[in-house]
């Protein structure tokens, strides 16, 4: 695993998604696709609009799944994962080869999480594109998360600490608006990603920045399994890494 620092959100939004292009690219040219995985929320803000303005991409030949959504919500949802990336990424890039969005408001959520697993199954994951929630969590595996699961997509239960990170990026009006369950990728699922671009801004994520990347490797911090990843750069601002060690204050 490897750390950048940046300045400020901004900077790490523009080489986060440098990153990103290469390795896409990359694996287009090796194989000619790529597959990738998007993560939402405010922390991925600047590196996808960086990553959907960089030029000679060709998004035909690229396959996009994503991490998580809420279940029992409508895509119309102001705080719908798919709604968001429809509107950041679907919309600026045109036709991708292929779109697997999560059906968080599907009838029967373990048939959807069958039916997505039949499919990434089908298409090993070049790069995930992922952050660190609050609590530590790893897309919605909050602590103490599943380690263990060979299921690409499982159904969890969020804790109180996620669910208020929801409300208080202004997803939600009120924390009982914040779904109790969602469909997430599971943590194995992501570390079989060939390369892993993890991108955290702000200081209220320093404390579990500082956990997951100094700590051990735990359960309890679910971000920390990517110190065991070979191929992973988590970029953070000043603001995200001031609580860890050897960082210019």
């Amino acid at each position: 695993m490897n750390v950048e620092v940046f300045d400020s959100k901004e900077e790490l939004g523009v080489k986060s998604a440098q990153d990103a292009e290469k390795k896409i690219k990359d694996s287009i040219k090796k194989k000619g696709s790529a597959n990738i995985i998007l993560a939402t929320g405010a922390s991925q803000f600047e590196t996808l609009k960086n990553l959907v303005s960089a030029e000679g991409i060709d998004w035909s030949k690229v396959v996009m799944f994503h991490l998580d959504e809420y279940v029992g919500m409508s895509d119309q949802h102001p705080a719908s994962f798919r709604k968001y990336l429809k509107e950041r990424f679907v919309d600026k890039v045109g036709s991708s080869k292929a779109v697997h969005f999560i059906k968080g408001d599907a009838e029967d959520t373990e048939e959807e999480c069958k039916r997505l697993n039949e499919i990434i199954k089908q298409h090993p994951i070049d790069v995930a594109l992922v952050g660190i929630g609050e609590n530590g969590h790893l897309a919605f595996n909050d602590p103490p998360a599943d380690f263990d699961t060979e299921e690409p997509y499982i159904v969890v239960e969020l804790d109180e600490a996620c669910r208020k990170q929801q409300m208080g990026e202004g997803w939600f009006e009120t924390f009982e608006d914040v779904p109790k369950k969602a469909i997430s990728m599971s943590i194995k699922q992501i570390l079989k990603s060939g390369s892993i671009i993890c991108s955290v801004p702000d200081k209220r994520k320093a404390k579990a920045v500082q956990e997951c990347l100094e700590g051990d490797v735990s359960n309890i911090h679910p971000a920390s399994i990517l110190q065991t990843h070979q191929n992973c750069t988590v970029y953070l601002d000043r603001d995200s890494a001031s609580l860890l060690s050897g960082v210019k204050k």
